[in-house]
């Protein structure tokens, strides 16, 4: 090496010169005893010939521990042409759990560098060619179990790769012992690729391939009293501590990733099978039951008109409250009139009872309020203010009741929501209470974000249950058999209420003109009855032609009271 190189050369010159010296007075050193020229070690001359400089930027680092306990350090960089290399030296660096180690920097000189000091980092800027800084370290002498101890990074926090790093370490004693040296990310344990005490007391440390990023921290014992201890240490913040990543965090933070991963795939699994259920194929369904000559209408699942709709959209139409109207004209609660105008009337028949759901209560309710027997459809027009949120929330209720949805349709809120802030709640609370006991923070924050994974997953997934599901199939059921269903399949007895009790499905489901085009043949009045037992004002005709003709304007008419209501 050069420094073994210029030592063997000062020996052999003050060995050369001894005698002549010893001739000019007291000052001279010692006579040396003359010996053969074969037994003169003369020193070895390295030559551009013997040693390849290594490709890419060098730093060469002097450093050495001054009398006052300072470190005097000098930094030679060889930078490739066109090229830049930026230093960035951490002055506060981690000396246990609980401290930093806090250094300073001064007296800062640079030939062809530039330099900075950025809160807690000393950057240095090389540009291409040769450059050097020099500057002095308070804090790298520090006290240690009756010994001393000098320690600082040599190289750090480059922003490209350096080929090789060399440095030297000089102390005012020669007595350096122990010498270690680390290399590579900050906190890994590789040892550098040559760190050693010569025979001149001078450490000599080399590193190669130094990556972006990457440290190489000497440290090098020191006889007691070597120099006054400067090393200033500082607490770490509460908050530093308490967040750092320890394993206990990272196992909780893996499973969290997991728990991620595991509800992504079930999201999207449901959603799937929400989406499907719109669109597959179903059998048919038998909404016509048989007992003994008699056939009646059943609904399949038992569901309602105006649950129809939203069990299928997930929203409460206009058509869903109509076709409710209808419906409970044909059981008997209300009863429809067409009168002159043209205008209808809507009548109390029956009051409502314990029968009725919560949403049929309050469309009975909203359009004969307690105190009206009667309302024209043109009165509904002309009072406004029908207040149909009553209306709406029965009913999203009542599917929830029903078990088709596990929540609400038109809210992300349900159970599965309120869990997930509870959970999120409870790590705050643990994440704060961690940070000013016993730390492990983070713990708390991966609790957090799992219950805000959990509203996440409450809001993604579909409202719709498997029972609500099936029901959907069904209802694409019912909407092929009121497709296909024939009037004269019917027994003649049971042929107005099978059509009545199946016109409300057919409103809601948009088949209203169809239905009435089947059944328009048929005589309200062949079971001694005057006209449909639910509808008045075609009490003179014998068949339902006309009221085919004329119902669709009632269904419009009510829609646009509804549509008016809704919109203010």
């Amino acid at each position: 090496m050069k420094w073994g190189a210029a030592a063997a050369i000062a020996v052999a010159a003050a060995v050369l010169g001894a005698g002549p010296a010893a001739a000019q007075g007291p000052s001279a050193g010692p006579v040396l005893p003359d010996l053969p020229e074969d037994q003169i070690k003369k020193p070895q001359l390295l030559t551009g010939q013997d040693v390849q400089p290594p490709a890419g930027t060098t730093a060469e680092v002097a450093l050495k521990v001054l009398r006052d306990g300072t470190l005097s350090v000098t930094e030679h960089v060889t930078v490739p042409g066109g090229q830049q290399l930026v230093s960035r030296v951490p002055l506060r660096v981690p000396a246990s759990d609980d401290q930093d180690r806090v250094f300073a920097v001064g007296d800062v000189k640079t030939e062809g560098a530039t330099s900075a000091l950025t809160g807690d980092q000393l950057v240095l800027t090389f540009p291409g060619g040769t450059s050097s800084v020099t500057y002095t370290v308070d804090g790298a002498v520090a006290d240690l179990a009756g010994r001393q101890q000098a320690r600082w990074q040599v190289a750090s926090g480059f922003d490209t790769p350096v080929a090789k790093v060399t440095a030297s370490f000089l102390a005012p004693t020669p007595q350096l012992s122990p010498v270690d040296c680390f290399a590579g990310p900050v906190g890994s344990s590789r040892r550098c690729t040559l760190a050693e005490l010569d025979h001149t007391g001078v450490v000599r440390l080399e590193q190669n391939d130094v990556r972006p990023g990457d440290r190489v921290d000497l440290l090098v014992g020191l006889p007691a009293n070597t120099a006054p201890a400067t090393a200033k240490f500082a607490a770490i913040g509460l908050l530093a501590n308490a967040f750092a990543l320890t394993p206990p965090a990272g196992i909780a933070f893996a499973v969290l990733l997991a728990f991620l991963v595991a509800a992504s795939l079930f999201v999207w699994r449901r959603r799937k099978q929400d989406a499907g259920a719109l669109h597959a194929a179903t059998g048919p369904v038998e909404v016509l039951l048989r007992d003994g000559g008699r056939v009646f209408f059943a609904s399949p699942d038992g569901v309602l008109p105006g649950q129809v709709g939203t069990v299928v959209d997930e929203t409460v139409d206009v058509v869903d409250i109509s076709a409710t109207v209808v419906d409970l004209a044909v059981r008997n609660y209300l009863w429809l009139a067409e009168v002159p105008g043209p205008d209808w009337q809507l009548a109390r028949r029956n009051p409502p009872d314990e029968h009725l759901h919560d949403f049929e209560r309050a469309v009975y309710e909203t359009l004969l309020p307690p105190g009206t027997d009667t309302v024209l459809v043109s009165q509904l027009r002309a009072r406004g203010g029908l207040d149909l949120r009553r209306i709406s929330d029965a009913m999203y209720a009542d599917v929830v009741t029903k078990r088709w949805f596990s929540r609400r349709p038109d809210t992300a809120r349900g159970r599965l929501t309120w869990l997930g802030a509870g959970v999120f709640t409870a790590g705050l609370v643990a994440t704060a209470v961690l940070t000013f006991t016993v730390g492990y923070a983070l713990l708390g924050v991966a609790v957090a974000l799992a219950g805000l994974a959990v509203a996440a997953v409450a809001a993604l997934l579909p409202s719709r249950t498997a029972r609500g599901r099936a029901l959907v199939g069904q209802v694409r059921g019912l909407l092929d058999y009121l497709h296909t269903a024939r009037a004269e399949d019917i027994p003649p007895g049971d042929r107005e209420l099978v059509f009545s009790r199946s016109l409300p499905y057919a409103v809601v489901l948009g088949d209203t003109e169809r239905w009435l085009g089947t059944f328009a043949a048929l005589n309200p009045s062949a079971d001694g009855s005057a006209g449909l037992y639910w509808y008045g004002g075609m009490e003179a005709e014998s068949d339902l032609r006309r009221f085919g003709a004329h119902f669709p304007s009632f269904l419009t008419a009510l829609d646009g009271v509804l549509t008016a209501a809704a919109a203010r």
